[in-house]
């Protein structure tokens, strides 16, 4: 794909989406275009430490959206990347499975600084999904903040507001400045933000029904959110739905790059609390100002509608491999050095079920990231499964976890894995679907 270099200000982004849909148009090869997206990698600030200047970090920014990027399933986007940074760099999508969300390590390189690249996306189903520049860490100045990016039900879900809570963790040192992850974090300080605040707060009115969806957008811990005085009804896990049920204690444990939304029915003002493993603190508040008139009282949360995926699994027909996590000699590399011509962690025919045992023997948990599909998490005796989906998973020292999934993706896509440390590096294997 050939590569651009200009400057564009953001009349000029969609100015020139307008213009290249409607060559797509009139030269009618392929699918139509249905909406455009503009993702720009930059430098930015944000305000960490009350009263001292802001910590200087890069971001992934969709320049064509003035809030949340809001697409819809069936769409098929055009994106347009641009990289402001000094290193090369590619968004990596989390979320979206199917071929035509190529990983940037399986053959596309990632885009020069102050370069450009035009691609076509397809957005099979509706969810929660991330995009970031996590693969690239190793080459990161900054920390990069992600881009949580929206795919709506085709069908309106009854509620009455939908809000995206992005949880991020920083480390900062005696200075100020925030450094990135996989390096040692020595004397930083470990900080939490909402959106990008440290105080974040959510107005709503009483009675007000809220879908929230919350992002464990941070790079290596495994983080407990909760509301008090709430309960909360989790829909849908790693954007794919889920049969609703209460979070236990009304908190949701979120491994680096899980998303989970959740129903709540804001009754009182209230603290959001976060737990990292080591200690609780608050990071934000729900704040009740008004009433929201109801003539009908709220019925119970209902199930998302289905995104297609199988209803079963074969699980006795299932081709069965052993993935040993971040150890050298299994074949996991970093990111920097990947190449598909090192040997596949498996390879299967397309629609087969293919179940993994995945064993952490590190000192700390670990957590594995499966691009290309969502798998079940298995029952202990492999008589069954959890009842929802998922694609990522953490998983404690010296245990052992069994997922399965059908092999309906073809392609050659990644499997990543860190442990739960700042300064571990992340990994990566790759599976072959043919």
């Amino acid at each position: 794909m050939k590569t651009r270099i200009f400057a564009l200000t953001r009349r000029e982004v969609l100015a020139s989406f307008g213009a290249s849909a409607a060559g797509l148009m009139v030269g009618g090869a392929g699918p139509l275009v249905t909406t455009q997206l503009a993702l720009q990698a930059r430098p930015t600030t944000l305000a960490l430490r009350p009263g001292q200047p802001p910590t200087p970090i890069w971001e992934l920014a969709a320049v064509s959206h003035l809030g949340d990027v809001r697409l819809k399933r069936g769409d098929r986007c055009e994106v347009v990347f641009r990289n402001q940074l000094p290193v090369p760099l590619a968004p990596v999508w989390y979320g979206l499975n199917r071929p035509a969300a190529a990983d940037p390590l399986r053959g596309r390189a990632p885009t020069a600084p102050d370069a450009t690249e035009t691609s076509i996306i397809s957005i099979p189903s509706a969810g929660t999904l991330l995009a970031d520049f996590r693969l690239f860490e190793e080459g990161l100045q900054q920390p990069a903040r992600p881009l949580p990016i929206i795919a709506a039900e085709i069908n309106p879900v009854a509620i009455d507001r939908d809000v995206v809570l992005l949880i991020e963790e920083w480390r900062l040192r005696p200075d100020g400045t925030a450094l990135p992850p996989g390096r040692d974090p020595k004397d930083t300080t470990p900080l939490y933000t909402i959106n990008g605040r440290t105080s974040f707060e959510l107005s709503a009115a009483a009675n007000e029904r809220l879908r929230l969806r919350f992002i464990n957008g941070s790079q290596r811990s495994v983080l407990a959110i909760k509301l008090e005085s709430h309960e909360v009804h989790v829909i849908a896990l790693d954007g794919q739905p889920a049969e609703p049920f209460s979070a236990r204690n009304g908190a949701l444990v979120l491994a680096p790059g899980a998303r989970a939304d959740a129903i709540v029915d804001a009754a009182a003002s209230a603290s959001f609390l976060l737990h990292d493993g080591k200690e609780g603190r608050q990071v934000g508040s729900l704040v009740i100002s008004g009433k929201q008139e109801r003539r009908v009282p709220l019925a119970p949360p209902q199930p998302l509608p289905s995104n297609d995926l199988p209803d079963r699994l074969d699980l006795k027909g299932a081709l069965r491999f052993d993935v040993a996590l971040g150890v050298p000699d299994a074949g996991w590399i970093r990111p920097a050095n990947f190449s598909t011509s090192s040997a596949p962690a498996f390879r299967a025919k397309a629609g087969r079920t293919i179940v993994l045992a995945l064993k952490n023997p590190g000192p700390v948990a670990s957590v594995l990231h499966l691009h290309g599909h969502h798998f079940r998490l298995l029952d202990k005796l492999d008589d069954g499964w959890k009842p929802y989906w998922l694609d990522t998973l953490a998983i404690e020292p010296g245990q052992t976890q069994r997922i399965a999934f059908a092999a309906a993706s073809p392609g050659r896509w990644l499997i990543e894995s860190v442990a739960t440390d700042w300064a571990a590096p992340r990994l990566a294997r790759w599976y072959a679907v043919e």
